[in-house]
């Protein structure tokens, strides 16, 4: 159940919400999740639009996006990494359309320590994500 929070100088995306659709159902597809909507309701992007005079390098280019994705521990072996990265960078330059964005694109891939993400006001455990999951696919195969 990632967050993803993508930061970029205004201007740099057309249509925000769609890119931010698109980011959340790679996530999901990549960490192999059951698309269930315990899952699709709390995989969620963020477009932050920031002024270009916030973002600067150190020669005072502005034209960086920065992504930042926070799942739970252990959510992204090196190959699933390796997939988001890919995938993502893809997408934001495919979204600006700027093939010169993919060498200005950092992805942060951030784990939440087991316990560490909350949800409806409980600190979850990976296991009871995991059991939550199970749950819901259990009533979902019985109601239909």
């Amino acid at each position: 159940m990632p967050m993803i929070d993508v930061y970029a100088a205004a201007g740099t995306f057309a249509d925000k919400h769609t890119l931010a659709a698109e980011l959340a159902r790679a996530l999901m597809t990549i960490e192999q999740v059951p698309d269930i909507p315990m899952f699709r309701r709390n995989t969620a992007a963020f477009v932050h639009e920031l002024p270009s005079d916030a973002i600067s390098n150190v020669d005072g280019e502005s034209t960086y996006v920065r992504i930042q994705v926070l799942t739970n521990a252990a959510a992204l072996d090196r190959a699933k990494q390796l997939a988001v990265v890919e995938r993502f960078t893809a997408l934001v330059v495919e979204a600006a359309g700027d093939q010169t964005l993919r060498d200005r694109t950092w992805v942060l891939l951030t784990e939440a320590p087991d316990g560490g993400w909350g949800l409806a006001g409980h600190a979850h455990t990976n296991a009871e994500l995991v059991d939550a999951a199970r749950a819901q696919i259990a009533e979902l195969k019985a109601a239909q």
